[in-house]
């Protein structure tokens, strides 16, 4: 971890220099006296990987909570986080909700790091061809950010060049869907081209060939480019990864970066550093008190609760579903309590609030499950090589293998096999916005929600729902652009439906 990790802030310190006398222009955003050795490129791409964490630490709010894979540890005594966190839940959202303002303003800080580090990579003075690599690596992660952008807001401002000044952030307007979707594919173009397929141990977590591909595929897959997406993603199955035989594996610890492992995000515990997760503390129920994480006293989030739905979507005997999540819990009188939590990220760890969980962005099931989907469009049903990519991840699970489907019942299976496979991994939200019509989404989520206020995964002790509680329009399935942005600059239009 500490190898492609390193707080960001270094960055600046390093650039001011030991002549701290020699003043530049304050309003000058960009310093010029850094990265050009391979040791400062190199620094200032593993801080680009560090912001990493902060951004991936919260999608859950954007990607799951908000879905009907989970829903909140309901709390009564503390209704603090009704306007914002509980909003996402609720579909409550609004342009001032401070969440949709942080995932905005973070994804946007990093580019900022991006840019800088890729316009002053071609002035370094060491190896060309490490260069190209760092610039894929960037402009991987780029179009990994301005892919996340263009789901959750839709049109979005494009820059790709630092900002010099502040004021010049003022003149951007938001730019059509498909130019940031150009932007997507040349970057990934790019970093198909310059990655490795692999790395040694000690730069494991770095973006690699594989994950250019796979994003490249699931983006292609999102634009309904069905063949397109069957080719780059069948060259991801000629890479060398596999499934792991235990599901369980596959979230451990002491099997990260492993065979299964396409990208996932680097964290490191049993140690103060500060490059540590907390997953599990987010996730494990209020009041739990050492019973699910096992220090004295310690009580969990109390967020992104599996709903009642999601626990049900599990087949009997799936092998998945004990590694996914737990239905409750015993608490320290050996009392049984029904609260679900997650538990793909609940591990030993040896000093309190940090664990060594990595999270996974992308790995091979998605994989599989991407070109099942992919070859079931495109042949308008599925065929025996679809049927394989399902049923390979259906087999690793001990669920018996499908066939005999039609395009749209294997449509169904192959969404609800990447429901329970990929649970809690912050894919939900995407997949049903892909699979379905803003007017059938709505639909869907309505008919969740109907059931979920009927007879709630946890207790609200007598609190009735407000109104507008758990109800879903089309115009929602783009967030709203944060109403701080549009003060500060008023060429931003703002999405249909919000103020």
């Amino acid at each position: 971890m500490k190898n492609i990790v390193v707080i960001v802030v270094t960055l600046c310190l390093v650039a001011c220099g030991d002549d701290f006398l020699n003043k530049t222009d304050p309003a000058t955003l960009v310093a010029s006296g850094f990265y050009k050795t391979e040791p400062q490129a190199r620094q200032a791409v593993n801080g680009v990987y560090g912001q990493l964490q902060g951004i991936i630490s919260s999608q859950w709010l954007y990607n799951e909570f908000i879905t009907d894979n989970t829903t909140l540890h309901f709390n009564t005594g503390d209704r603090g986080q009704g306007p914002d966190t509980e909003a996402l839940e609720f579909w409550q959202v609004n342009s001032g909700t401070l969440n949709i303002a942080t995932l905005y303003s973070s994804i946007y800080l990093s580019l900022v790091n991006i840019n800088t580090t890729l316009s002053k990579l071609p002035a370094a003075t060491f190896d060309a061809a490490l260069k190209k690599q760092y610039e894929g690596e960037l402009r991987f992660i780029r179009a990994y950010y301005y892919f996340l952008l263009v789901q959750y807001f839709g049109e979005v401002i494009i820059i790709t060049e630092p900002l010099v000044t502040p004021s010049e952030a003022y003149a951007y307007e938001r730019q059509p869907v498909d130019q940031v979707y150009e932007l997507v594919l040349g970057d990934l173009g790019f970093a198909i081209d310059a990655l490795p397929a692999t790395y040694d141990a000690a730069s494991a977590g770095r973006a690699t060939q594989g994950a250019a591909l796979t994003l490249l595929g699931k983006v292609q897959l999102t634009r309904k480019e069905y063949s397109a997406a069957i080719t780059t993603l069948r060259r991801v199955t000629t890479l060398g990864y596999s499934l792991l035989t235990d599901y369980a594996d596959v979230f451990d610890p002491q099997h990260k970066n492993h065979a299964e492992s396409i990208w996932e995000i680097q964290f490191q515990g049993d140690n103060t550093q500060g490059e540590g997760s907390n997953f599990i503390y987010t996730f494990a129920p209020l009041y739990s008190d050492g019973s699910v994480i096992h220090f004295p006293g310690q009580n969990g989030g109390g967020w992104n609760i599996p709903s009642r739905d999601m626990i049900a979507a599990y087949e009997p005997d799936d092998l998945r579903k004990d590694a996914s999540l737990k239905e409750g819990y015993y608490n320290q009188s050996d009392v049984w309590v029904p609260v679900p939590f997650i538990n793909k990220y609940n591990h030993p760890h040896t000093i309190r609030g940090v664990t060594n969980d990595n999270w996974p962005v992308l790995r091979y099931a998605d994989v599989l499950l991407m070109l099942a989907e992919a070859i079931n469009e495109d042949a308008k049903g599925p065929t025996q090589e679809a049927y394989d990519y399902l049923n390979a991840v259906r087999d690793r699970a001990g669920l018996d293998d499908l066939s005999g489907l039609d395009e749209v019942s294997f449509r169904a299976a192959v969404l609800h096999e990447r429901r329970v496979e990929l649970a809690f991994e912050n894919h939900r939200w995407f997949d049903l916005k892909r699979t379905k019509t803003p007017e059938a989404l709505a639909e869907f989520l309505n008919a969740y929600a109907a059931v979920e206020k009927s007879n709630p995964t946890t207790d609200r002790g007598g609190i009735p729902y407000t109104p507008g509680d758990y109800q879903f329009s089309p115009y929602e399935v783009l967030f709203p652009i944060p109403a701080n942005e549009r003060r500060i600059n008023t060429k931003l239009s703002q999405n249909t439906g919000y103020n």
